[in-house]
């Protein structure tokens, strides 16, 4: 029997914990890139500052992972308390990447620990920056390993259900399943992205509280130029997603775009409103979702009236849609506007409200991240193993899940503000300054 109530809560209690730990997550895939990149930049320069770059990114790297380890862990629990069903259904079909995960984040924590506390004890740093490459194999690794977990849940394979009991068990095959190339290339390449931006937007907010050392000038340029890669890189696979969906999941495509009737040459909607059904105030883009979907602006999109009602998804995914779109593009206008900028030496991007607009590039891509995970998640139901078992069939009956989400918030609230004030405080008190200065007098800076 359905107890809605626990299902209300058991929802509310998961999109809480994967909206904040998603931030750590995405923080803790790019980070160890940004790190290996800065550290072999300035071994190949020869240059102090990347190097130095390096090293503080590294230390407040270490913060995010610690806090991710917590929700991490937050997730695992509540998926065998919260969604007991589902867990004895795909438990023994998605425990192989499940494990992986976990092995993938201990080879990463392992070799970070070590390159950590070896800083001065290599005399060749190439030596060092050997110890980095399995470090952010770990961090990628790990995103694609819980990744093939949710793109399993999207397009289920790799089993057969006999009069409700799964067999034929095959795992290989459930991890590699339609949904997988693209879903797990989107989530390493915006986290590259949004890593890049946030790294950024700190670089930015420095130069504009005053500290216009050149260290801040380069952070904010590699990042800018990482940012902008990788932004691009997200478009494109972007593409590709778009044209998964229509393949394998056309209803959570007919819904983000608000494709209500089947026809071919359809447009892209961007924005608007829906008034009795009718979508007003709309940016169309002529054909743009045919080719979206098929490369061919002629082709038949699939829409929603060739879907039962209770199996559509909630039709204001097409805002999470949107802000997902519009803040990637933004990014990658403002990242391409920076480098024009500097390669044409235009005065606009050293000033004042074009860096704080490089500060809020930070924030944004966050919120990009969180709007495309609340897509994917949302834009799933009514499913949690698509075609198969329905949302509600999948939450637990039992009583007191209001409280566990009471409990968990306030969890959550400790873990973010003890985090930005941990973060804070250890590179307030030890500023780029006083520590090339120190490390001057030690002679490590020529």
């Amino acid at each position: 029997m359905v107890n809605e109530e626990a299902v209300f809560f058991s929802r509310v209690l998961t999109e809480l914990t994967l909206s904040f730990h998603i931030i750590y997550a995405t923080i803790g895939v790019g980070i160890p890139l940004m790190i290996m990149i800065a550290q072999w930049v300035g071994i190949k320069k020869q240059d102090e500052h990347y190097i130095l770059l390096a090293r503080r990114w590294t230390r407040g790297y270490v913060i995010t992972v610690a806090v991710g380890v917590v929700t991490g862990t937050a997730i695992g629990l509540q998926l065998s308390l919260l969604w007991p069903s589902f867990m004895e259904l795909a438990g023994n079909i998605i425990a192989l990447p499940l494990f992986m995960e976990t092995f993938a984040f201990f080879f990463e924590a392992i070799f970070l620990g070590i390159y950590l506390y070896t800083w001065e004890r290599f005399e060749n740093q190439k030596k060092h920056l050997l110890l980095l490459i399995p470090v952010a194999i770990g961090a990628s690794f790990s995103a694609v390993f819980i990744t093939i977990v949710n793109a399993f849940m999207n397009a289920p394979q790799g089993f057969d259900l006999v009069k409700g009991q799964v067999v034929n068990v095959s795992p290989i095959v459930a991890m590699f399943n339609p949904a997988m190339p693209t879903k797990v290339a989107h989530v390493l390449g915006t986290a590259y992205m949004t890593a890049a931006f946030v790294l950024a937007s700190i670089a930015a907010f420095r130069l504009l509280k005053g500290s216009n050392h050149i260290y801040h000038k380069k952070a904010l340029h590699l990042t800018m130029k990482l940012g902008l890669v990788f932004s691009i890189a997200t478009a494109i696979i972007g593409d590709f997603s778009g044209k998964y969906l229509a393949k394998y999941q056309p209803e959570k495509l007919a819904a983000a775009e608000w494709h209500f009737e089947t026809h071919e040459g359809a447009p892209l909607i961007l924005y608007g409103v829906l008034d009795n059904g009718e979508v007003e105030y709309a940016l169309k883009i002529p054909f743009a979702l045919s080719i979206l979907a098929h490369s061919n602006p002629n082709s038949e999109v699939i829409g929603l009236d060739q879907f039962r009602k209770d199996e559509v998804p909630p039709l204001y995914i097409h805002y999470l849609f949107d802000t997902m779109v519009t803040i990637g593009m933004w990014m990658t206008l403002l990242s391409c506007v920076y480098l024009i900028g500097v390669w044409k030496k235009w005065s606009l991007v050293s000033s004042n409200w074009f860096r704080w607009l490089v500060v809020l590039g930070g924030p944004l891509s966050i919120l990009a991240i969180e709007a495309g995970w609340w897509l994917d998640e949302v834009g799933r139901q009514p499913w949690i193993l698509r075609g198969i078992m329905k949302t509600k069939d999948a939450a637990t009956t039992a009583d007191g899940v209001d409280l566990m989400l009471v409990l968990f918030s306030g969890l959550y609230l400790i873990l973010g503000i003890a985090s930005v004030v941990v973060l804070a405080r250890m590179f307030k008190k030890n500023t780029v300054e006083q520590e090339l200065s120190d490390r001057a007098s030690e002679g490590r800076v020529t």
